[in-house]
């Protein structure tokens, strides 16, 4: 019977190719250690912080200009309908159902403005927690 050894049963092979720089710097790394190629890589690997890349868009001026306008926009708006409620209601318009409603878009349209402003500010102030 053939010498037995106490390691364990090793079947699947792996094989990378490396260039000049980076062979050069594993078998310079690799002079620290008494061990087999093998046996660096395997230790390595169980060793190693593997950190995963996570890819945010940065948030661009073009981004935050195009917010800007848009906030603007719904100022606009939102000056818009305020005056068409209140002539409704100054005229004493046979529509007060309608001033109403408008009141409400007015309102609806201020809540979308600090959503979106809210998402934007989460966006630009978090941005540097996702470059680990």
């Amino acid at each position: 019977m053939g010498k037995r050894y106490n390691t364990p049963h090793r079947s699947h092979v792996v094989k990378t190719r490396m260039t000049e720089e980076e062979y050069a710097d594993f078998t310079e790394r690799l002079k620290n250690y008494d061990m087999s190629q093998a046996e660096f890589i395997r230790q390595a690997i169980t060793r190693a912080t593997i950190r995963p890349v996570v890819t945010v868009s940065p948030v661009n001026d073009e981004l935050l200009a195009a917010v800007g306008k848009l906030t603007t926009e719904y100022g606009r708006i939102g000056g818009n309908l305020n005056q068409i409620a209140r002539t409704l209601n100054e005229w004493h318009s046979p529509y007060p159902q309608l001033a109403g409603e408008v009141r409400a878009a007015v309102s609806d349209l201020a809540a979308l403005k600090f959503e979106v402003l809210q998402k934007v500010g989460d966006a630009v102030g978090n941005i540097q927690t996702y470059q680990l």
